[in-house]
């Protein structure tokens, strides 16, 4: 019976102690119970984010793709845009320019004698057109036929020969008379000399010029003389003995002539008066050489050179046409000068078609070969492969 009571006695001794536990425990369920209704807050947002990312993760990538593919159409726009570039200015490159003709224009009245018979030729010439062939580039050489061939002043040439046909018509000329009327107008313009009215020792007149400036040498009144008989309709030729320059005519006459493709060509001397077909002054001596006036391209070039790197040079290169035709075909090419006939790394332009009096800028980038005497050497090729100007720089250690 005592050990019944002493165990009774200790139940009550713990109650109070089982019962806080069981408060506790109960506090503690209630905060699981709430941390597992936090946690299932937590997993709902977490599974949105998810969600979310992985749309976000889907739309990156197909931006990726989007912006690869862009970028690859970019470059095919931007390439497509630089070859037509390329091709518009060698379109417009090969477009004619011919100068605008402005309202102005230099008067001036000629007058000579031919057969004991006085005439005068009053013209009206365009200033726009006489400024335009004053500043073209001269073209050197012995060979002058591009000034006599030029097409942008044909409409005023003809507008003169009409003066001269109407005279011939008007007084019942032959062929040869109407000839020595031309001549002889041309011969009443005074002689001067490059050197005292240009700054230039050298300086061939466009006819134009030659008008306006009422004379010129040898070379000068011979392109004028060629340029009126070539719109008359006359097959001539310029004649070129040492140091003097001529026209030689294609027509039934007598006298001196030189013989060019099975043809006889009759001497006419365009400076001094009184001067006919076949008449030759015997100071000039018999050798000449005969120059055909057909349109031809005249391509030059001007360039300069820039390092690009040590390994590298750019070369900018500007083609001018300073002939009477087009250049058709034609290419740019720059190289290293290798010795004895060889070149290194040679490179060339696309070929291009350009026209009278217009200008082409190119280009090139050239591997410049290590530790080497060279120097660069820039060619205008024409369309048959061969060079129609060349041009050097100075030796120099690469």
């Amino acid at each position: 019976l005592g050990a019944l009571i002493g165990l009774v006695g200790g139940f009550l001794y713990f109650d109070p102690q089982v019962s806080r536990l069981q408060d506790e425990l109960s506090v503690l369920g209630g905060d699981l119970d709430e941390a597992n209704d936090a946690f299932g807050d937590v997993s709902g947002d977490y599974a949105d984010l998810e969600e979310e990312y992985n749309e976000l993760r889907d739309s990156y990538n197909h931006l990726v793709v989007e912006k690869s593919s862009l970028e690859g159409d970019y470059r095919e726009i931007e390439s497509a845009y630089n070859e037509l570039l390329e091709d518009y200015e060698l379109l417009v490159a090969a477009l004619p320019l011919s100068p605008q003709t402005s309202g102005a224009t230099i008067e001036r009245l000629y007058r000579w004698s031919y057969n004991f018979r006085s005439y005068e030729l009053s013209l009206s010439i365009p200033e726009s057109q006489y400024e335009y062939y004053q500043g073209l580039e001269r073209v050197h050489g012995s060979d002058y036929s591009v000034y006599v061939t030029h097409p942008y002043d044909d409409e005023f040439i003809n507008t003169i020969v009409r003066k001269f046909n109407f005279i011939a018509l008007e007084e019942h000329l032959t062929e040869e008379e109407k000839v020595n009327l031309v001549i002889s107008f041309v011969q009443s313009l005074p002689y001067t000399v490059d050197s005292v009215t240009t700054v230039f020792d050298e300086y061939p007149r466009y006819p134009l010029e030659t008008l306006v400036d009422n004379g010129g040498d040898c070379e000068d009144t011979s392109i004028l003389t060629a340029s009126l008989l070539r719109a008359l309709n006359y097959d001539v030729i310029l004649i070129s003995p040492p140091e003097h320059m001529a026209v030689g005519v294609n027509i039934d006459s007598y006298g001196n002539y030189w013989t060019y493709n099975g043809e006889k060509y009759f001497y006419l001397e365009t400076t001094g008066e009184g001067w006919e077909i076949g008449d030759f002054p015997e100071d000039l001596g018999e050798s000449a050489f005969l120059y055909p006036l057909n349109p031809v391209p005249m391509c030059v070039s001007d360039w300069t050179a820039e390092w690009n790197g040590r390994t590298k040079l750019d070369v900018s290169v500007t083609v001018t046409n300073l002939g009477s035709a087009v250049a058709e075909g034609y290419s740019v090419s720059v190289a290293f000068d290798a010795g004895d006939g060889y070149i290194w790394n040679e490179v060339e332009s696309s070929k291009f078609d350009l026209n009278i009096g217009k200008s082409l800028d190119f280009t090139l980038t050239l591997n410049v070969p290590d530790n080497e005497h060279t120097r660069l050497i820039v060619y205008v090729v024409d369309s048959e492969g061969y060079a129609a100007d060349t041009s050097y720089s100075e030796w120099f250690d690469t």
